[in-house]
């Protein structure tokens, strides 16, 4: 499961995913025998795809929690940005945003609240940014050329991303909801 301190609500649904993964074995589903429960999480996305069951490793009730603690202390204009944001991942509305400001001006505390309130949804945010240092300042947060597999060295007219359309990397971005 690959989870610290799964809730026995995560746990449980992962025991019935291993139950419907044994009866497949013989022809059949946990959904085949009502009333039977049947796993709520895409586990088997998980199984085969480790970027994914990185991404959904946060505990969602500490992301949740720490998201309740950090959002009082939005100021007026941060609350508003990111009230913004999360109503459009929510709505899945697609649109785009961009926090300007100088430094010091609270970007990164929105995009860690956001990050946290987005986790605890159960929902995967990816935080990217141009260089490592600033990688570092955002909750899992990664380089965009090691995310994205952007070529930086020998760049030409025709370099371009290398993400195969079928590979783990698309499909983390298949199940993603916000790139920060």
């Amino acid at each position: 499961m690959g989870r610290e301190n799964p809730a026995e609500e995560t746990i449980y649904d992962f025991g019935l995913y291993l139950l419907d993964k044994i009866l497949e074995q013989s022809g059949h589903h946990l959904g085949d025998f009502p009333p039977m429960p049947i796993p709520q999480e895409n586990w088997h996305l998980q199984a085969e795809n480790h970027h994914i069951s990185e991404q959904l490793s946060y505990d969602r009730e500490a992301e949740h929690q720490r998201a309740l603690e950090l959002e009082p202390q939005l100021n007026e204009e941060q609350s508003t940005a990111y009230n913004r944001i999360v109503d459009s991942v929510i709505q899945e509305t697609g649109q785009m945003f961009f926090l300007n400001g100088p430094g010091g001006t609270g970007k990164t505390f929105v995009y860690n609240t956001i990050c946290h309130r987005i986790r605890g949804e159960g929902w995967i945010v990816l935080c990217v940014a141009s260089s490592g240092i600033a990688a570092l300042l955002l909750r899992g947060g990664r380089t965009a050329h090691s995310m994205f597999k952007i070529p930086v060295e020998g760049l030409t007219e025709e370099s371009h991303c290398s993400i195969p359309k079928e590979g783990m990397v698309a499909g983390l971005l298949r199940m993603t909801r916000l790139i920060i």
